[in-house]
């Protein structure tokens, strides 16, 4: 009985030890293979999509680029659905997943993260002509198209608003542009992108909210247990800020620096 309890342990021993090391050696496989294979959507623009010619492009395509540039490897983008992108890395599709993942306690807990690189506030959109409202708490009583699930449309009900449901920023944006509501609550960064499109659009941010509960920090997703391979990634993102490339691609789709 002993024996077999010694064998037992043996193995269990054998395969933490064979599981550790798999997994400190992820960035020596990833260097050894030559390539780092990259999670990521393709239809989410301006993070990751295709552009007319059909190429594959965005802010996060260029950030995963110089990521493996950096690593001394070369990309190699898999693309996949968002309900199970996340997923892909426990069947192995790929070694990294980037497309302004959100940091969340529950990621956190089966996942491991690189520092962020992305961060996203809650602004508060009205009419170019709107004068009245100027901050959140002018909301009161006012209408505002948000979706009611949504962490927008939380701080709209907050703030006093009428939530007028909506199913995304787009619709959101039409309605205001009718007159049909005085404002909504949404992500700066979508509002960025629609800005750089539609520079005439008549909406404006009358206020910004920089709380911690208002604001989502993303960075790239990895599996748990590859220190090295956080580390490198930590240095890939500090190397790119301090030499001005990330402030460069930064400035190319959204016209500010996002990482903050």
């Amino acid at each position: 009985m002993k024996s077999i309890r010694s064998i037992l342990l043996i193995a269990l021993l054998q395969a933490v030890t064979l599981s550790s090391a798999f997994a400190a050696d992820e960035l020596a496989q990833i260097k050894s293979a030559g390539v780092l294979k990259i999670g990521t959507e393709g239809t989410y623009a301006p993070f990751t999509f295709h552009d007319e010619s059909g190429k594959l492009t965005g802010f996060d395509v260029e950030i995963g680029t110089e990521i493996a540039k950096r690593l001394g490897v070369k990309p190699q983008f898999v693309e996949g659905k968002w309900d199970g992108l996340i997923a892909g890395l426990d069947v192995n599709r790929y070694d990294a997943v980037i497309n302004e993942v959100a940091v969340t306690d529950a990621r956190k807990a089966k996942y491991d993260f690189s520092e962020p690189y992305i961060t996203s506030h809650a602004a508060l959109i009205v009419a170019s002509d709107n004068n009245t409202i100027k901050n959140f708490d002018d909301l009161k009583g006012k209408k505002s198209a948000n979706t009611l699930t949504s962490n927008f449309g939380k701080i709209a009900v907050a703030h006093g608003a009428n939530v007028i449901p909506v199913q995304g920023f787009n619709e959101s944006i039409d309605l205001l542009t009718s007159g049909r509501v005085d404002a909504t609550v949404n992500d700066s960064l979508s509002f960025l992108d629609f800005k750089k499109h539609k520079p005439d659009a008549k909406v404006k941010i009358a206020a910004i909210d920089t709380s911690p509960d208002s604001s989502d920090k993303s960075a790239v997703l990895v599996r748990k247990g590859s220190p090295e391979f956080v580390a490198a990634l930590d240095k890939a993102l500090a190397d790119m800020k301090k030499d001005g490339t990330y402030a460069k691609i930064s400035q190319k789709y959204f016209g500010k620096d996002v990482s903050q």
